[in-house]
C-alpha cells in the first residue's frame, strides 16, 4: 500500500472522528438548572419532583436539576422575575399576586385538577359543612398564606367572612399539632398537614369546600424565558409531570421510589404512601391533560382576591399563565 493511499485513508478516518467528535457534545450535552421550591425539597409535597429526580425523567430530558428551597412561593415568583432563576415552584394563585406588583411571571402548568387546601375537621366534632365553623377555632399556617386565601374564599361561597370564625395562625407545624391536640376544631391544611395530624392521633375528617377553586401548586416561569426558552420549559415541565403521573398510576410504586430520592422517609412508608395517595385523591384527579390550567378558574380567583384586597389590581388573564407548554395548543 502506498504511502498517498496510507495517508488518505487516515485523513478519511481523522475526517469522520472530526465529524462525530462535532455531533457528540449536542447528543451528550446536559444542561445544569437551578429549580427555585417554596419550601425545603424534602416537603412531602414535592414528591413529583423528587420521584422525576429519582427516576432519570429530567436526565433523560438532557437535564440536570439542583434544588433551592426558597422563602414562600412569593420569593419564589421574585426570584424568577428579577432573573436569578429560570424556573420554581409555588401556587397556582401566586402570579396573581405578585404579577399586580409588576412582576412578570406566569403559571406554565399546575399539577393537577384540585386545590392544594382542604379542611380538616375532628371526627365525631359535630362539624359536617362550613357552615358549622362559625364560631369555631380554625387554624392556618398564617395570615398571608395561600391555604388562609383559600379559607377565606371558601367561607365566602357561603356568606361568611373571617370574623365569622375564630381563625389562629400557628405556623407550619403547630396548623396541625394544635388542631390534633384538640385546642381547634378545624385546619386549613394541606394534606400533608392531615397525615401528620392523623399520625398524632386526631381522627380527621375533610369537608366540602367545592364553592372556591383555589389552585394545586404550580410551575412557574418568567415571561423572558417563556420567550427565549420555550423548549429547556418544555422539557421541564413534561419531566415534572412524568413524576404526579407516577403518583397517581402507582402511589405504592412512588412511595418506593420517593423514599429511596429522600432516605430521612425510610421506616414511615406509610405514612408517605397515605399522603401521595390524598394528593392523588384531592388534589391531582381529574385533570385532562396533566398540567393544564384553566383560565375560568384563574380568572375567578383573581376577582376574589382582587374583591378582598388581597392584591391591589386585576391583571389580563393571560398575563397569568400559558398552557403551550403540555400539548394544549396555546393559551
Amino acid at each position: 500500500m502506498s504511502m498517498q493511499t496510507i495517508l488518505a485513508r487516515a485523513g478519511s478516518g481523522i475526517a469522520l472522528a472530526l465529524a462525530f467528535a462535532a455531533s457528540a457534545p449536542a447528543l451528550a450535552a446536559v444542561e445544569e438548572v437551578t429549580y427555585l421550591l417554596p419550601a425545603p425539597p424534602n416537603t412531602l409535597a414535592f414528591a413529583p419532583w423528587m420521584i422525576a429526580q429519582q427516576k432519570g425523567y429530567y436526565a433523560a430530558e438532557g437535564l440536570k436539576v439542583s434544588f433551592v428551597a426558597a422563602r414562600g412561593g412569593v420569593d419564589v415568583a421574585k426570584q424568577i422575575g428579577s432573573g436569578n432563576a429560570l424556573i420554581g415552584g409555588a401556587i397556582g394563585d401566586t402570579p396573581i399576586i405578585v404579577r399586580a406588583n409588576g412582576v412578570p411571571v406566569k403559571a406554565i402548568a399546575v399539577l393537577g385538577a384540585g386545590s392544594l387546601t382542604m379542611v380538616g375537621v375532628h371526627k365525631d366534632g359535630g362539624i359536617k359543612s362550613l357552615g358549622d365553623l362559625k364560631g369555631k377555632t380554625v387554624t392556618v399556617m398564617s395570615y398571608t398564606d395561600t391555604t388562609y386565601y383559600a379559607l377565606l374564599g371558601n367561607l365566602k361561597t357561603i356568606g361568611m367572612g373571617k370574623s365569622d370564625a375564630e381563625i389562629q395562625a400557628a405556623g407550619p407545624s403547630g396548623v396541625w399539632q394544635v388542631f390534633a391536640a384538640g385546642k381547634s376544631q378545624a385546619m386549613a391544611a394541606v394534606p400533608d398537614w392531615i397525615v401528620s395530624a392523623t399520625g398524632a392521633g386526631a381522627k380527621v375528617d375533610i369537608i366540602e369546600t367545592d364553592g372556591f377553586k383555589s389552585m394545586a401548586q404550580a410551575i412557574l416561569a418568567s415571561d423572558e424565558t417563556i420567550r427565549t426558552r420555550p423548549e429547556l420549559l418544555k422539557r421541564l415541565v413534561r419531566a415534572t409531570l412524568r413524576g404526579m403521573d407516577d403518583i397517581m398510576k402507582d402511589p405504592k410504586a412512588a412511595t418506593t421510589a420517593y423514599v429511596a430520592a429522600v432516605p430521612s422517609y425510610k421506616g414511615k412508608e406509610a405514612a408517605v404512601e397515605e399522603t401521595l395517595n390524598m394528593y392523588r385523591k384531592y388534589v391531582y384527579a381529574n385533570q385532562k391533560p396533566l398540567g393544564q390550567i384553566d383560565p375560568a378558574r384563574m380568572e375567578s380567583v383573581q376577582k376574589f382576591y382582587v374583591g378582598e384586597g388581597i392584591v391591589s389590581r386585576a391583571s389580563a388573564v393571560s398575563d397569568l399563565y400559558t398552557n403551550q407548554f403540555i400539548g394544549t395548543g396555546g393559551k
